[in-house]
C-alpha cells in the first residue's frame, strides 16, 4: 500500500499553498465543509462532485491560487486511488465471488443450524462479522436481509432482535476494519501500520459489536416491535445453484487475507529488523495488495469452481463485481483530494498549533472532528477521509500503536448517529419496513452506540499500550 509518510505530511504543512492566517483558514475549512454538506443534503448532488466543488471553495477562501488548489486536489485524488483503489477493487471481486458462489449462504445456513433460540442474535452478529469482512456495507445488507427476515419469521423473533445484531456486525466492520475504504484511506493519510490497525481494530470491534448488537437489540425490540415485511424477501443467490462450497473452506478463504496481514504485523513486532530475510518475505506476503490478490485467486477455485462455475462464469462474476464500485472509488478519490487540499492549505498544521495547548486527547479530538463531519454530510467515508486529513499532522510523534488507535478513533467517529442525510439510513428503513421515527430509535441509536463504545475502547487501549 502506498503511504503518505509523516515526513511528506510535515513538508506539505510546512510549505502551504497559501499564507492565510488561522482565522481565514478556519473560515475556509468551515465554508468548504458547509458547501459539501449543502450540496449533498440540500441539493442532492453526488458526493464526488460535491467534494470537488468543496475543495475548490476551500482553496479559494484560503487564498490559494486556483491552479495550486487544483493541483493539490488532483494529487490527493491520484495518491488515494493509487493507495486504496486496487484494494477496494480486489475486495469487491472477493465479495462477489463469495455471494454468487453461495459461500455467503453456506456460512449463514451452517451457523444458524447450530444456533438455538437465545443464541440467534449472537449468531447473527457473528455471521455479519464474517460475511462483512471482505464486502461493502451496502452489499452486506443485501446479502443478509433475506436471512434476517427468514429467521425472524420462522423463529417468531422480533425483527429488531435479529436485524440489529446483523446491522451492528456489518457497520463495525465497515467503520473499523480494513480492507474497507474508510479505514484504508485513514491508514494511508496518517501513515499508520495496517497490520497493527487491523489487529487493534478486531480488539475494538468485538466488544463494540456485542454491545451495539445482541445487547442493544433487546431494548430495540421493545421500542420497535415489528414483523418481517413479506414483500421484501428477495431470492437468495444460491437458490439456483446445484452445489456450493463447504463452510470450512469458505471461512478459510474469507479470513486468508486477514491472516496474511496479521502474520506480517506479528513478524514485524517479533523480529523488528528490516534487513532480516524472514521479515522481508512477510513484508511482501502480508502487504494488503498481495494478501487480497492471493485471496481472490484462491477464491476462484475454492468458491467459484466449488460451486460448479466454468472459467467463463468466473470471468463474468469478476467483471460484474467491478462496475458497482465505480462510484465508491470516485467518492474515495475525491475525498482524498479534499484531504490533500486541507493539508496543502496548512489546515493540519493550524490544528496542530491551536490544539497543542488544549487539555484534550488527540484521539478524542480526532473522534469529535469525525463526528461533526459525519453528522453534517451523512457519509462515514467522507467523514473518515476529511477527519484523517485534518488530524494527520498530529500523528507525527505517535508510536505505531497510537497511530493505529488514531485511525480507529476516526473510524468510530465516522459512524455516529446516522440520520436522514445518510443513504444507509434509508436502506435500513425500507428493507425493514419501518417509518422514520422507528429507524431513528433503532438504527440511529445503534450507530451512536457503536461510535461511543468504539472511542471508549480506543481510549482504554491508549492507556495500556
Amino acid at each position: 500500500m502506498t503511504h503518505l509518510s509523516v515526513e511528506m505530511l510535515a513538508a506539505d504543512a510546512a510549505e502551504p499553498i497559501t499564507s492565510a492566517g488561522h482565522a481565514q483558514l478556519g473560515i475556509a475549512v468551515l465554508a468548504g465543509i458547509a458547501v459539501i454538506v449543502l450540496l449533498i443534503s440540500k441539493f442532492k448532488l453526488h458526493a464526488f462532485l460535491s467534494l470537488i466543488i468543496g475543495s475548490l471553495v476551500l482553496g479559494a477562501i484560503a487564498g490559494a491560487p486556483l491552479d495550486k488548489a487544483i493541483a493539490s486536489f488532483s494529487t490527493g485524488l491520484g495518491t488515494t486511488v493509487a493507495g486504496t483503489g486496487v484494494l477496494i477493487a480486489l475486495g469487491a471481486v472477493l465479495g462477489k465471488l463469495l455471494a454468487d458462489s453461495g459461500g455467503a449462504d453456506q456460512i449463514v445456513d451452517t451457523i444458524l443450524a447450530k444456533a438455538g433460540g437465545r443464541a440467534m442474535p449472537w449468531a447473527m452478529v457473528l455471521i455479519a462479522g464474517i460475511v462483512g469482512l471482505p464486502i461493502f456495507f451496502e452489499v452486506g445488507i443485501v446479502l443478509l436481509i433475506p436471512v434476517v427476515l427468514l429467521v425472524a419469521k420462522r423463529g417468531n423473533f422480533s425483527l429488531m432482535r435479529i436485524g440489529i445484531p446483523a446491522l451492528a456486525g456489518l457497520s463495525v466492520m465497515h467503520g473499523l476494519i480494513p480492507p474497507h475504504p474508510g479505514p484504508l484511506v485513514a491508514i494511508d493519510a496518517v501513515g499508520a501500520n495496517l497490520g497493527i490497525t487491523l489487529a487493534l481494530g478486531v480488539v475494538v470491534a468485538i466488544p463494540t459489536a456485542i454491545i451495539a448488537g445482541p445487547v442493544f437489540s433487546r431494548y430495540a425490540a421493545r421500542w420497535v416491535d415489528i414483523q418481517p415485511p413479506e414483500k421484501l424477501v428477495p431470492e437468495r443467490a444460491s437458490d439456483d445453484l446445484e452445489k456450493r462450497p463447504g463452510f470450512g473452506i469458505t471461512v478459510a478463504t474469507v479470513l486468508l487475507p486477514v491472516v496474511m496481514m496479521l502474520a506480517k504485523a506479528l513478524v514485524d513486532i517479533v523480529i523488528d529488523d528490516p534487513e532480516n530475510a524472514t521479515q522481508r518475505v512477510f513484508d511482501v506476503v502480508g502487504s494488503p495488495l498481495i494478501a487480497l490478490l492471493t485471496a481472490v485467486i484462491v477464491a476462484m477455485f475454492t468458491l467459484g469452481r466449488a460451486a460448479g462455475f466454468t472459467k467463463g462464469r468466473i470471468a463474468t462474476t469478476v467483471e460484474k463485481s467491478l462496475g458497482p464500485i465505480a462510484g465508491v472509488l470516485l467518492i474515495v478519490g475525491a475525498g482524498g483530494g479534499f484531504k490533500q487540499t486541507l493539508v496543502d492549505a496548512g489546515v493540519g498544521q493550524m490544528i496542530l498549533e491551536i490544539s497543542k495547548d488544549w487539555n484534550i486527547s488527540t484521539l478524542l479530538l480526532a473522534w469529535l472532528i469525525a463526528v461533526a463531519i459525519r453528522l453534517a454530510t451523512g457519509s462515514a467515508t467522507v467523514a473518515t477521509i476529511s477527519a484523517a486529513g485534518l488530524v494527520a499532522p498530529l500523528a507525527a510523534d505517535m508510536s505505531p500503536t497510537h497511530g493505529a488507535l488514531l485511525v480507529l478513533a476516526i473510524g468510530s467517529g465516522s459512524l455516529f448517529f446516522s440520520h436522514v442525510n445518510d443513504a444507509g439510513f434509508w436502506m435500513v428503513k425500507e428493507y425493514f419496513g419501518m417509518n422514520v421515527g422507528q429507524t431513528l430509535k433503532t438504527w440511529s441509536v445503534m450507530e451512536t452506540l457503536i461510535s461511543v463504545v468504539g472511542i471508549g475502547c480506543v481510549l482504554l487501549l491508549s492507556l495500556v499500550l
